[in-house]
């Protein structure tokens, strides 16, 4: 989230420290020591050996050099690192604060970012920053990180805005008073966040609408977007004055920043989610709603004093005690201090051990920064491709161009991205590394299962949590396994180019639909090979359902087990090679294959 604040810079670093505090010692972490703040240029001064301190004195223990953060450990695998200095740009520029916190996950590492800016002159501007980290072994795939609870902690007590609009954790009701005010603010051209706007049922009473489904659907929002429900009387002031972007009968809608009330046109981008599909799944659908301010708050370009704020240098020799604020700091080499040096000793086998560790979390934090810094370049260029396939079609170049570009994002799509997003289960490649790829033509497709396999990273929207085992004895079978590869291919290269729509909401129902009427310029699957789901046999037959249970992301479902129905039929005759997926495009944004392999036991099979 990015907000503003109209409290001074050194209240908003107080008051951002004291919740953060609060939060690891619900926790059971050690709470840090007062930050050490020395303006730039004055050396550290470390106190004479036995002398007293004064806890309501700032603390004069040495610190990390001029320019670099400091590191706490405040528990197993929780770092703390924090830094303060000017903006870039000159000493009068402005300055900055910022807190990295990374605690332990199930499977990772959860990294929470929180930086205070302010500009000479201008409002204190506020950024949180909630990422998950995969490592390890297992199924790994980005999911939807929760909203911190630091966020809505933070977010009454700041008083936090976006331009003229306060940004709250809860929704507000709006009543006929209110509505000049809320269109005021949707045509607002300083607005950056989304506003979501709910309406009542005409059937329900509002507060039993807000409670049980209004809350709910906007528990991902807290910093993203601000959120209002429309009462009774409010509901038709609001649709009268905006003629094509009305919201009404228990649906809600999203508001994206610089809306045009006249415009027709317009009313195309703000996306609406209806009564029916809140009230099938309300977890679901506070997902999607969640999505679109989710990727604005990512896409979009930083105030200029939050991009003045220089990257993160932490050293990695240095350590300090978080128990003792003005304990010693143990560096690799000898601490500075103003007391005599007192002889060297050899340093405890624990020394180096925490030494060791905290460089492999610095060439660890180096590996996730170069990772991100690829998979936003990728997406720079996906995002190129597009543009340009569109105006290629546009222009008359149909067919055979479109499908051109197409198959080179594909190419190009999982070549940055980094192990989180595209390592498989069972024997894959190591964390952060690319899978070996044998050299290919550009244009070829696999022509066996192992090469298939060691490909799977140019689809970035899918991810295969199943067996390869099972999948590379396909290669052993029959000499037609060649055949199967590149059908393989080709149903791999249709789910991507699907879930990119899907993903966008323009893919206009299933996979077996987009199959049956495949868009110009996209890669074509062939509709009778492509299942929705198994027979009524085989999904009340215990034993066939449960080999149809396949690994899924925990972020899909808390057993890391799904039953994937659907699937593409790759192959014939008693062999019969299947590939099972799961959709969940309208949920995590991605499709997962559970199971490439010989045909699962039904009737049909012994």
């Amino acid at each position: 989230m990015t907000v503003t604040t109209a409290l001074p810079h050194a209240d908003a670093v107080a008051l951002a420290d004291e919740q953060l505090a609060s939060w690891l010692k619900q926790e059971g972490c050690e709470e840090p020591p007062p930050a050490v703040r020395v303006p730039t240029g004055q050396p550290f001064a470390a106190p004479a050996p036995g002398a007293p301190t004064d806890p309501s004195t700032p603390s004069t223990a040495p610190g990390p050099a001029p320019g670099l953060a400091e590191r706490l450990r405040l528990g197993d695998r929780v770092l703390l690192d924090r830094d303060h200095g000017p903006l870039r740009g000159g000493a009068g520029a402005g300055r900055y604060d910022r807190r990295r916190l990374r605690t332990p996950a199930a499977h990772g590492t959860q990294q929470l970012t929180l930086t205070v800016a302010t500009a000479a002159g201008g409002p204190t501007w506020l950024r949180l920053e909630a990422e998950t980290h995969s490592t390890g072994s297992g199924v790994r795939t980005p999911c939807r990180v929760p909203v911190p609870e630091l966020a809505r902690s933070l977010l009454p007590l700041l008083d936090a805005t976006d331009g003229p609009t306060a940004v709250q954790s809860a929704p507000r009701v709006i009543t006929a008073d209110g509505v000049d005010a809320l269109i005021d603010e949707l045509c607002d051209p300083a607005r950056r966040l989304p506003t979501v706007v709910a309406s009542v049922p005409v059937n329900l009473p509002l507060d039993r609408w807000v409670e049980d489904v209004v809350g709910p659907l906007c528990h991902q929002l807290p910093g993203l977007a601000t959120a209002y429900v429309l009462d009774p009387g409010a509901r038709t002031g609001f649709n009268v004055a905006l003629e094509y972007h009305t919201v009404y009968g228990g649906a809600v809608r999203t508001y994206l920043p610089e809306v045009d009330p006249a415009s027709r046109q317009d009313s195309a981008r703000h996306p609406v989610l209806a009564r029916g599909r809140i009230e099938q799944d309300l977890r679901r659908a506070a997902g999607l709603l969640a999505r679109e301010p989710r990727r604005l708050a990512a896409d979009q370009p930083l105030p200029l004093p939050l991009a003045a704020v220089p990257v993160l240098r932490v050293p990695a020799p240095q350590l300090r005690r978080a128990a003792d604020p003005a304990g010693p700091v143990e560096p690799a080499t000898p601490a500075r201090s103003a007391a005599p040096a007192a002889p060297t000793t050899p340093a405890e086998p624990a020394d180096l051990t925490e030494l060791a560790e905290l460089a492999r979390e610095e060439q660890q934090d180096r590996a996730e920064q170069q990772a991100r810094a690829d998979e936003l370049e990728q997406v720079r260029r996906t995002l190129r491709l597009e543009r340009h396939d569109r105006r290629d079609r546009g222009q008359g170049r149909e067919g055979h161009d479109g499908r051109e570009a197409r198959e080179a994002r594909l190419r190009t799509g999982g070549r940055a991205l980094t192990g989180r997003h595209c390592t498989t289960s069972g024997t894959g490649p190591a964390v952060g590394q690319h899978p070996v790829v044998p050299p290919v033509d550009d244009f070829g497709k696999p022509g066996t299962f192992t090469e298939l396999i060691s490909r799977l990273g140019e689809f970035p929207l899918l991810t295969f949590t199943g067996d390869q085992k099972a999948t590379l004895a396909l290669d052993e079978l029959q000499r037609t396994g060649a055949g199967w590869a590149r059908l393989a291919w080709d149903g791999l290269t249709a789910l991507q180019e699907y879930a990119e729509a899907a993903v966008r909401g323009t893919a206009g129902g299933d996979f077996k639909q987009w199959c049956e009427h495949t868009p110009e310029g996209c890669h074509r699957f062939p509709p009778r090979k492509a299942v929705r789901g198994e027979s009524r046999t085989v999904v009340s037959h215990t034993k066939w359902k449960r080999e149809r249970m396949l690994p899924v992301p925990a972020c899909v479902d808390a057993s890391r087990r799904a039953f994937m129905g659907a699937h593409l039929r790759i192959g014939g005759g008693r062999t019969a090679p299947r590939l099972h997926y799961l959709d969940d495009c309208s949920g995590s944004g991605r499709i997962y294959v559970g199971y490439i392999g010989l045909h699962l036991t039904n009737t049909r099979t012994n």
